[in-house]
C-alpha cells in the first residue's frame, strides 16, 4: 500500500513485473485502521496484513527494509496453519 498516486504505482508494479495489486490509499483510511500509519504520517509503516475472508485482521508482521528475506516464507507458513495447504 502506498499513498502515491494510483497511475505511478501502476506504472513502477509494470515496470517491475509485480503479479500482484498494489494499493493506494491516498486518505490514509486503511494504513490507520491497520496501524501503518497516523493521519499525520508521511509514509506508511512497512507491514503485512494477515487477513481472514471478512477483513477481519489476523496477524501483522513489521516488515524491516533489511530484514524481508524471511518475511515472505513466514506469512505463508502462518496462511498454511491456519488455512492448510
Amino acid at each position: 500500500m502506498s499513498f502515491g498516486a494510483t497511475a505511478d504505482l501502476q506504472n513502477w508494479a509494470e515496470d517491475q513485473s509485480f503479479e500482484y495489486e498494489l494499493w493506494t490509499d491516498d486518505d490514509r483510511t486503511l494504513a490507520i485502521h491497520y496501524g501503518a500509519a497516523t493521519a499525520s504520517s508521511f509514509l506508511p509503516s512497512r507491514i503485512s496484513v494477515l487477513l481472514d475472508g471478512n477483513g477481519n485482521q489476523l496477524l501483522t508482521y513489521d516488515v524491516n527494509l533489511f530484514g524481508v528475506g524471511a518475511h515472505p516464507r513466514d506469512v505463508l507458513d502462518d496462511a498454511r496453519a491456519i488455512w492448510g495447504d
